[in-house]
């Protein structure tokens, strides 16, 4: 594993993030960077249609500096932690794991870092960040929930703007809804109506309403994770 030992040393005597980037930022990636352990050499499963919801697999084909290239993958299992056999993300190069780590993660890789990240929904982050400040999405695994997802764009790019537009308006309200009947809550409670009078939320949750608006939200937290395209509404 000397090349995770190389790039660290190079991360920390130059860094390489994008141009602006923050001391926070350089923090951050040195951190996760440290987080990375040797792989153990293991091949890579293929992905089962039953890991829909518990696995996401990315691949990205990288030059290998003598005229040929290796494909690094990068392994998620969603329900996977620190105490699990399994870590919850691993790099495999050319179908062997040379890393793993805890999330959220940085592993190095030629010519840059494969950024890893995750929320409730899923996955928020699977990015290659060049030397040179460029990044771009891994591809993902063509039968995965991300790998369907990105076909069904390709396929029907309309109905997928619309789709993700719906989602979107979708997160917007359930949030307004939900800072409404905060509000609502906090405001009856008789410490702050003292002070501050009450609030009556216009929209109140009853019947079938309290578990179809969070579920609605939900699928739409879902298509946002499973085309990576997160903003301020979904950010865990």
């Amino acid at each position: 594993m000397a090349r995770l030992h190389a790039v660290r040393d190079a991360d920390d005597a130059s860094p390489r993030s994008p141009e602006g980037s923050t001391m926070f930022t350089r923090y951050k990636r040195r951190w996760q960077l440290s987080k990375v352990r040797p792989g153990d050499g293991s091949t890579l499963q293929r992905y089962r249609i039953w890991q829909l919801f518990s696995r996401s697999l990315f691949g990205l084909r990288l030059p290998d500096g003598r005229g040929g290239t290796h494909l690094f993958e990068v392994d998620v299992r969603h329900a996977a932690d620190s105490t699990t056999r399994r870590s919850p993300a691993s790099l495999y190069r050319d179908g062997v794991q040379v890393a793993r780590a805890n999330m959220p993660v940085t592993f190095p890789v030629p010519d840059g870092v494969i950024e890893v990240a995750t929320n409730q929904y899923g996955l928020k982050r699977m990015h290659y960040l060049r030397d040179d400040g460029t990044e771009h999405v891994l591809r993902p695994d063509p039968r995965s929930q991300e790998g369907m997802r990105a076909r069904f764009g390709e396929r029907f790019p309309r109905v997928s703007a619309v789709a993700g537009v719906v989602a979107v308006v979708v997160l917007v309200v359930a949030l307004g809804v939900s800072i409404l009947n905060g509000i609502d809550a906090l405001t009856h409670s008789a410490v702050i109506a003292e002070r501050v009078g009450t609030f009556t939320s216009p929209i109140r949750l009853t019947g079938w309403m309290k578990f179809a608006v969070p579920a609605a939200a939900f699928l739409a937290g879902l298509e946002r994770a499973m085309t990576l395209r997160h903003n301020w509404l979904i950010r865990g």
